[in-house]
């Protein structure tokens, strides 16, 4: 082999390792923009049902499967949904939808109730 064609034949060979380069650099773009679009999709889903879930919230007293009077239901939304006024208990209730679970807050509430450190004081404004 004479120098002309093993001069071929390394100029072919760096033309190929920079394509592949090329290519590599390209479909690694891609699969980051991909990446990145398929990451905000699930961030609108979740979005998407949490939204549901905080509208689902305040109808679900109204529906017929709720066991109480839904008229002495009061909605707060945060840190639980609302309280049931019944003629001798007062019930704290959050209402879940598919999978969700209580938050930290939420079980912490929980909590408090179950161990009876749940009070009733009046203030009164010095108006």
């Amino acid at each position: 082999m004479d120098i002309s064609m093993l001069m071929i034949n390394y100029l072919l060979l760096i033309i190929l390792i920079i394509l592949i380069y090329l290519i590599i650099k390209y479909y690694k773009n891609k699969t980051h923009n991909l990446e990145i679009s398929l990451s905000k999709i699930k961030s609108e889903k979740i979005s998407q049902s949490t939204k549901y879930g905080q509208i689902s919230e305040e109808f679900f007293p109204l529906e017929q499967s709720y066991p109480y009077n839904s008229q002495n239901f009061k909605f707060l939304g945060d840190p639980i949904d609302g309280i049931q006024f019944n003629e001798n208990e007062i019930i704290l209730i959050e209402f879940k939808t598919n999978k969700s679970q209580l938050s930290q807050k939420q079980r912490s509430i929980r909590d408090l109730i179950k161990n009876k450190k749940v009070s009733f004081e009046l203030i009164e404004a010095k108006l």
